[in-house]
């Protein structure tokens, strides 16, 4: 990989790929998405065939009390990362595609310069 030295950035005159306000957005999201429990259940549901997850399979798949459980859902719902629906007892959570392509583009690197 090729990358532009000092110099020859200051003279293209490159603005930053990712603004200030969306930077601040992206970290938001990127500190929701750094938990490891968190990671765990976003696995779990993009692993799933049906593409969702009931909150009541987490606790014994994860190892934590439901209690912890529902604070880390609550957070991935929060951001927007999941999409929580009531089904009598249990709750599901399902991806939110759109935000996670979001982490994805913002993240992308250029290959070459």
């Amino acid at each position: 990989m090729k990358f532009m030295t000092e110099e020859q950035l200051c003279c293209v005159g490159q603005a930053p790929a990712v603004g200030a306000e969306e930077a601040e957005t992206l970290a938001e999201l990127l500190g929701v998405l750094a938990d490891p429990v968190r990671l765990r259940i976003i696995s779990m549901i993009a692993a799933s065939p049906t593409g969702e997850i009931c909150a009541c399979d987490l606790p014994a798949a994860l190892d934590r009390s439901q209690p912890t459980i529902s604070h880390h859902l609550k957070q991935l719902v929060n951001a927007g990362i999941c999409q929580r629906e009531q089904r009598g007892k249990w709750a599901w959570f399902q991806l939110q595609p759109a935000r996670l392509e979001a982490v994805r583009e913002a993240l992308l690197v250029p290959t070459a310069v």
